[in-house]
């Protein structure tokens, strides 16, 4: 998975993904994309954005849905096992 374009920087919209160092999140564009927006639409109100970043976007969401959290203290307890 290529998601070169998203990028993180506590200085950002608080560090959440965002397109390009820009100020606009993986979230806003999923979100977009979710409320039935097309890629056209989306690149309108945009114009700064391009197809691959929303393709991104998308694909981070993806990914990042699919990734399991594990509280530390199930990490903890299950990694000294015996």
């Amino acid at each position: 998975m290529n998601i070169d374009r998203i990028t993180f920087d506590p200085h950002v919209m608080g560090g959440k993904p965002c397109i390009r160092g820009m100020r606009v999140t993986v979230g806003a564009v999923v979100g977009l994309l979710a409320s039935g927006h097309s890629f056209e639409k989306i690149l309108t109100a945009y114009p700064y954005l391009e197809e691959e970043d929303i393709r991104q976007a998308l694909a981070y969401g993806a990914w990042r849905a699919e990734e399991v959290d594990l509280p530390f203290e199930v990490i903890h307890s299950t990694s000294y096992s015996h």
